[in-house]
């Protein structure tokens, strides 16, 4: 048994965005109550992740490590049709990922006490983002 569910937010450029209710909402309408859920982007300049959701610090900290790793405007780009910001946001989305996979037991994702989903957007400016949810028992 499968169910599949497309999201679709905006973001206001760079930054994260908790998701974790949302896809907790397409787990519930799929009436699964044991098995995994997929959560998977569609872009190439943005990611998910799973990570610490009661203290915003720690995405802030996680925002100013890739901003070292993967500045924008770097002369040593060659792709840059978007501006700037357009290579270091497919950098950044190369180190992070662009799909992760949550355990559901009792119809609910098993996310830790502290851990939530986050869509979040490498580029600078706000974005239509679409992410797939597909519910697997």
């Amino acid at each position: 048994m499968a169910h599949q569910q497309i999201l679709r937010f905006e973001t206001k450029g760079r930054g994260s965005r908790d998701i974790t209710r949302e896809v907790a909402g397409v787990v519930a309408a799929s009436g699964i109550e044991c098995g995994l859920v997929h959560v998977f982007v569609q872009h190439t300049s943005c990611s998910l992740t799973i990570t610490e959701n009661a203290d915003p610090d720690v995405r802030r900290d996680l925002e100013t490590i890739l901003t070292r790793l993967a500045p924008d405007g770097d002369p040593a780009y060659r792709h840059d049709d978007e501006g700037p910001d357009d290579m270091s946001a497919h950098v950044r989305t190369v180190l992070t990922d662009s799909g992760v996979t949550i355990p559901i037991g009792g119809g609910r994702m098993l996310l830790g006490t502290w851990q939530g989903i986050y869509l979040w957007e490498h580029r600078t400016a706000p974005h239509r983002r679409k992410v797939v949810v597909t519910v697997v028992a």
